[in-house]
């Protein structure tokens, strides 16, 4: 009983995380897709926050599932308030793209603040030459090298979201990734821009 028990509260951890990474990665998806006036990226983010309904509603239930000899029930309100927090900022994420669907343009300030902020979101496509070309993004080490860190990779009609280190980047990938803005230029110049449509 005991470590199934311990397992129950294995599996709240992992969706914790998971919920606190598919937050973060909703609201870097919704100004990409503000910024870019991307139709494409904020239908992708519809499809997520779908996602992370059903997530929040397991997560909800797995942690009224544990014994509160485990967890007792005021921490077990603490991590279904952090759990409904969550769903806050991917909610906001969701609206933020809704605005994009809508064909609402952006105030041209925005992008002001963009340029303004220490970090950047950006999106690029490896073109013929690139030196990413089959690399994986571990190998490509652009965290390390430019400050710059791949949020999801598009190719042919897929997105691929927080890509692990293993995933090998091929020709006409679009990348979106995000960092310092010194590293924008970098990247781009690496990526020698070609022109990617879906396949």
């Amino acid at each position: 009983m005991k470590s199934d028990q311990k397992g129950k509260l294995r599996s709240v951890e992992d969706m914790l995380v998971e919920m606190k990474d598919t937050s973060e990665l909703m609201v870097d998806l919704a100004y990409s897709a503000l910024l870019f006036n991307s139709k494409e990226i904020a239908e992708e983010l519809s499809h997520l926050e779908e996602f992370f309904d059903k997530l929040h509603i397991d997560f909800e239930l797995a942690v009224l599932n544990i014994d509160d000899a485990l967890i007792n029930p005021q921490t077990k309100l603490g991590l279904i308030r952090i759990g409904v927090a969550s769903e806050n900022i991917a909610d906001a994420a969701a609206f933020i793209a809704d605005i994009v669907l809508r064909g609402i343009e952006p105030h041209p300030v925005l992008k002001l603040v963009f340029e303004k902020a220490e970090e950047t979101i950006t999106l690029c496509c490896l073109g013929e030459g690139s030196p990413l070309i089959d690399k994986t993004i571990g190998e490509a080490a652009l965290d390390d090298n430019i400050g710059m860190r791949i949020i999801a990779v598009r190719r042919g009609r897929k997105w691929y979201y927080n890509p692990p280190d293993s995933f090998k980047l091929k020709e006409k990938d679009t990348l979106i990734a995000r960092g310092f803005l010194q590293g924008r230029e970098a990247l781009s110049k690496l990526a020698r821009e070609g022109v990617c449509e879906p396949q």
